[in-house]
């Protein structure tokens, strides 16, 4: 069966990165919407290539550019825009299979209303778990959908999981722990004194992956893996205490799941999104996915080692929201997003971003997460905060 796909964010890496393994299976995948923020003119070549059903950019202006763009083809993609419009292109019946990859809260809403639609949702986007973990597995439960995580560390654990593998499942199939790589970004033997000059440059310099400019900034300082402990969390349902970090500069074990018989059972591969992005898209099959074989002959090495907190104090304090629970990641995710941005903007140094996060954790009063509505609304109230932190920097 031709799936029908509808991707969040296909002007970014991920998105770019699924269009290319669609690009190389027309008989088995259907482009039925593509969305971006701003890139118009990426946007209008990707719909005159794919030619899908329905179009969303972010504003107005957009999308009387988009439109103009796609009249000189004789395009008939409808164009829209705005976030309601992003609920459409993930809840029409046209569409079965949702790649959530929009960075950061703005994809929030529409995945969760993938999730309550029952599309097999590809999630790449790690604020949904992040941010509203309980009302996002509740969803995905009551729209009967499939959940596939595309994050590399979270479909290599699926991979290394047994098929019948659920949360009430782990001790009797003898699940003991899983444990996340990560490759410790280009920052990870560099002393502390020496991370007081950092440049956006420098730190969007990912030695492995090629990533957007935020998400490279969270690889360095280490966020990315603790958002990705509590995406661990939600998606596996094993405990915090038996979700690892270890770090593996080389970026080709993605993860490992170590089992009560002392088996450890790790998926390696080549650093290419492509490869969880086919596993997604086929699943449970494999198709061609365009990466090279990896050729374990050519490896001089393969090292792993704890992370240390006091180098990595953004890692430590994702485990601290993780273990708080309730509002804590959300305040931690939207806290990062706004400390990012500022450096990113050159207008904060780069080993403030923990100290604004652990500022906005302590200053916003904890409480339990009851609605959509309230996650949305700590959300807003935690990036005030941050906002307010930078400022006195």
């Amino acid at each position: 069966m031709m799936r029908q796909i509808s991707i969040l964010g296909s002007t970014g890496s991920i998105g770019l990165s699924t269009l290319d393994v669609i690009r190389a299976h027309p008989e088995l995948f259907k482009v039925f919407a593509l969305t971006a923020s701003k890139q118009v003119e990426l946007l209008a070549q990707q719909c005159i290539e794919f030619s899908p059903a329905l179009a969303v950019i972010g504003d107005a202006q957009g999308a009387a550019r988009l439109t103009a763009l796609l009249l000189i083809t004789n395009s008939r993609t409808q164009v829209l825009y705005g976030p309601d419009a992003l609920v459409n292109a993930v809840t029409d019946s046209g569409c079965d299979t949702v790649m959530a990859a929009i960075v950061g809260a703005a994809g929030l809403v529409p995945t969760l209303a993938a999730a309550k639609a029952g599309k097999r949702v590809l999630l790449a986007n790690k604020e949904a778990l992040v941010m509203s973990g309980h009302l996002f597995m509740q969803a995905m439960k009551s729209g009967g959908g499939e959940l596939l995580p595309i994050d590399s560390e979270h479909n290599a654990i699926f991979q290394c999981l047994p098929p019948q593998f659920t949360k009430a499942s782990q001790a009797a199939l003898g699940v003991e722990e899983l444990w996340l790589t990560a490759s410790g970004g280009p920052f990870r033997d560099t002393p502390l004194e020496q991370l007081t000059t950092i440049t956006p440059a420098q730190a969007c310099a990912h030695p492995n992956w090629v990533m957007g400019r935020k998400i490279s900034v969270d690889s360095a300082t280490m966020m990315n893996k603790g958002l990705e402990v509590i995406e661990a969390f939600w998606l596996f349902g094993l405990p915090l205490e038996k979700i690892k970090v270890l770090i593996h500069p080389q970026s080709v074990v993605h993860s490992m799941v170590r089992y009560v018989d002392g088996s450890v059972i790790a998926q390696l591969g080549q650093p290419d999104m492509r490869t969880p992005i086919a596993y997604g898209l086929a699943w449970p099959n494999r198709i061609e996915a365009g990466v090279a074989p990896l050729n374990l002959a050519q490896l001089a090495a393969l090292s792993f080692s704890e992370p240390d907190l006091i180098h990595f104090p953004c890692l430590a304090l994702a485990f601290l929201a993780a273990q708080a629970g309730g509002i804590a990641p959300t305040v931690l995710n939207a806290a990062n997003e706004i400390a990012v941005a500022a450096f990113l903007d050159e207008g904060m140094p780069y080993l403030q971003i923990p100290k604004v996060v652990e500022k906005t954790l302590n200053a916003i009063q904890a409480c339990p997460v009851e609605s959509i509505e309230v996650i949305l609304d700590i959300d807003a109230q935690a990036r005030r905060v941050a906002s307010d932190f930078i400022k006195v920097i």
